[in-house]
């Protein structure tokens, strides 16, 4: 289902959120989270849980999920003169210098020096707005020392500090994540569990994997009003050739392609964009969705619920129809759904 004349006023995207409803936490069992089912064709919202999402599945649907691996991208350190510094790390350079995101930004001048342990320093080469960027210098190889020191990158939205060990570094992670690379968890797989999966297989749906790492892009604010100006950060995502052979097999058969989360769509419509079919790719992600965007990759998507005016939010609305996931989002607030990262989720079939 589509508008027949899609808005493209990021005002158009709104919702009241109050503030208790943004999950601070993740639940204690991942499967235990609520699903709202938003059929299009009807038009209609079905308040559901996910444990029965095997059960919405077909047999024959392809199910496909994103198995980046979030990489603990939040660094703690101090200048020469004792200030915190906190270091986001964004975006791969070359060599040890990444593009990161600063706080406070205003003591970081160029040339400026941060300790962050005994085996890892960093300079400030470049100040530009929004971002810095630091070169690092460290004793070992820098991923190994980042993944020893660094705390995992939650959302801006949970407003609290990974407890004791970083509890997070576990739950903000998909069960399947194997490719380090992210710096964003791709949230809608959060819920899945290993019995899950299997109840999925056990219905004959095949579960294909692509790998899309999530970037600063994905949360990024949408910073104009029209947006047929606003573009997504490109990110890194790569699709196999049994992957490939596994989706272009069910677009033959006329099979459904549900894709689990927005990350997992954008790399699927990008690809079909680029090729008019799946093959085997690595490269960048660059397709931004925005109302008149024709899927010719996904044909249900099951997602977490999005920030007011973000991109994700449009990814979706596009997808399902701008007032019907409006109306979704009002519902899910009505209903006391939990929302974002460590939120509740809803399958858009």
């Amino acid at each position: 289902m589509s508008e027949t004349s899609p808005s493209l006023s990021i005002s158009d995207y709104t919702y009241e959120l109050p503030d208790e409803l943004i999950a601070q936490e993740p639940l204690e069992h991942r499967e235990s989270s609520r699903m709202l089912i938003v059929n299009r064709e009807a038009g209609l919202l079905i308040d559901s849980k996910f444990l029965d999402f095997p059960e919405r599945l077909n047999s024959g649907d392809v199910l496909v999920l994103n198995n980046t691996k979030v990489f603990p991208a939040r660094l703690i350190g101090v200048t020469e003169t004792g200030a915190r510094i906190e270091i986001f790390l964004v975006r791969k350079i070359e060599g040890n210098s990444w593009e990161t995101l600063a706080r406070p930004a205003r003591r970081l001048k160029r040339g400026k020096a941060i300790q962050f342990s005994d085996d890892l320093s960093g300079e400030v080469i470049e100040k530009n707005e929004g971002t810095v960027v630091v070169r690092f210098t460290s004793t070992r190889s820098l991923d190994e020392v980042v993944d020893e020191i660094g705390k995992t990158p939650l959302p801006p939205y949970i407003k609290r500090e990974a407890a004791g060990e970083d509890t997070d570094r576990e739950r903000y992670q998909t069960v399947f994540a194997r490719t380090r690379g992210a710096i964003a968890a791709p949230t809608a797989g959060l819920h899945f569990t290993p019995e899950i999966l299997d109840r999925i297989r056990e219905r004959g749906i095949e579960i294909a994997e692509i790998t899309l790492h999530v970037g600063y892009g994905t949360f990024e604010p949408v910073r104009v009003t029209d947006l047929s100006k606003h573009r997504v950060l490109p990110e890194s995502f790569e699709i196999n050739a049994q992957m490939a052979d596994i989706l272009n097999r069910a677009k033959v058969e006329n099979r459904r392609i549900v894709a689990v989360g927005t990350t997992t769509t954008r790399a699927l419509e990008t690809a079909m964009a680029k090729n008019g079919k799946f093959v085997a790719t690595s490269g960048m992600a660059d397709l931004t969705i925005t109302p008149g965007h024709r899927f010719r990759a996904i044909d249900a998507l099951l997602t977490n619920f999005h920030l007011p005016e973000s991109s994700l939010l449009v990814l979706v609305s596009t997808f399902g129809g701008r007032e019907l996931i409006i109306k979704a989002c009002r519902h899910a607030v009505a209903e006391r759904y939990r929302f974002y990262s460590y939120g509740d989720c809803m399958f858009v079939e």
